[in-house]
């Protein structure tokens, strides 16, 4: 499932290359057929992130004019020629030759503003957006039984942060994937926070995760680079057996929140 990073980066593709002006809205496949028509040579007013979620705003008229979407597991927005007619595409978006097309997603719906607010009220606080609040999350995880990997997880607080973004942040931090939350300190926590804030933005820039540290990237080590579907440079996630780049420790691997969750057990031993 796209982490955060990646919507935002998308809500900024489609408010820099699809507005202003009117857009051709259509649904190829025609399950979003009665809504596309609806929205169909409108303008976006605008697209954001929170977490997960994706809203695309039109300025069309009636209560519902907000496209909401969420890619689920296998959905993918993708920007392509306007022509571009492969696959089972959910939503079209065009503007001039450029078009962002929607395939497989958990779900794509038309809501009003009311419907807007209600969904915002179930989405955690997310690292990526200014108007976050880490206290309102610190409020939560300070009386949690639940460990810290399972907390990252939950979309009711760290909103946007999945799997690569949980193991990887509590590896930079030292901290054991499994320490109850009530157990971190404040110190530990702002620490977490920070550092999804700093690694998340970055992924926005450039639509992938790289966690390393300038002392552990392939030209500093002399190692090759990693080769994964997801890209990027990490620490531990899908490293399982494999040397820990900081202390040569093979990366464990077990499940948490029906993921695989990775970790170092020497240097994450806190």
């Amino acid at each position: 499932m796209p982490e955060g990073h990646l919507i935002h980066y998308l809500a900024n593709r489609i408010n820099a290359e699809l507005r202003p002006g009117p857009v051709t809205v259509t649904s190829p496949q025609g399950r979003f057929l009665a809504s596309a028509t609806q929205l169909d040579q409108h303008e976006i007013s605008h697209a954001e992130a929170f977490g997960k979620h994706l809203f695309i705003d039109f300025a069309a008229p009636g209560p519902e004019h907000i496209v909401y979407i969420h890619l689920g597991l296998i959905g993918k927005l993708t920007f392509e020629t306007a022509d571009a007619d492969w696959g089972q595409i959910r939503l079209h978006i065009a503007r001039g030759e450029v078009a962002a097309n929607l395939r497989g997603p958990q779900w794509c719906r038309l809501i009003s503003e009311t419907e807007f607010a209600q969904a915002l009220a179930k989405i955690g606080e997310d690292p990526i957006r200014e108007d976050a609040d880490p206290n309102k999350v610190w409020a939560k995880v300070s009386k949690s039984k639940r460990s810290i990997g399972s907390l990252l997880m939950d979309q009711k607080r760290f909103a946007g942060v999945g799997n690569i973004y949980r193991a990887e942040v509590l590896f930079r931090q030292g901290i054991s994937p499994t320490r109850p939350g009530h157990n971190l300190t404040r110190m530990e926590f702002d620490a977490i926070w920070e550092d999804l804030v700093q690694l998340m933005r970055a992924g926005v820039i450039t639509a992938r995760i790289d966690t390393v540290r300038p002392s552990h990237t392939p030209a500093a080590m002399g190692r090759e680079p990693r080769k994964d579907d997801h890209g990027g440079e990490v620490y531990v996630y899908r490293r399982a057996g494999a040397a820990c780049h900081v202390c040569n420790t093979p990366v464990a691997v077990t499940q948490a929140e029906g993921r695989n969750l990775f970790w170092c057990p020497n240097c994450q031993a806190n």
